[in-house]
């Protein structure tokens, strides 16, 4: 049997496409940096951060799902791949607020001053 060679230029162009919206979207955001996202917080940190936490999952899920060809897998393998990585992305992003917040009180409310 031979199978007919198909041409993904276009997937090509609108996973580019896509990817390159999201970043421009990311540069805009940080160079503006908007005053109701940069002043207002969310769980101890300012929504823009959030935002960009978002916008980078989003991308890497994005290029996993159309390099990795993920869209034509069936859907065990699909949840075997991305709900663990959803999930450590998450617990890792935890663990860092968590303990960023903890040494940032440390160092706040201490004599130790800041030396870094």
């Amino acid at each position: 049997m031979s199978h007919e060679h198909v041409s993904n230029i276009g997937r090509i162009w609108k996973v580019f496409g896509i990817l390159s919206a999201v970043t421009i979207v990311e540069v805009y955001l940080g160079i503006l940096k908007p005053d109701f996202l940069f002043m207002n917080d969310f769980l101890s940190m300012n929504l823009l951060n959030w935002i960009f936490y978002a916008l980078t999952v989003f991308k890497a899920y994005y290029i996993v799902w159309a390099f990795m060809h993920m869209e034509g897998e069936k859907s065990t393998l699909k949840s075997a791949v991305v709900f663990p990585v959803i999930f450590l992305i998450l617990y890792i992003l935890f663990i860092l607020l968590t303990e960023g917040d903890y040494i940032y009180g440390v160092f706040k409310n201490s004599t130790i001053k800041w030396n870094f």
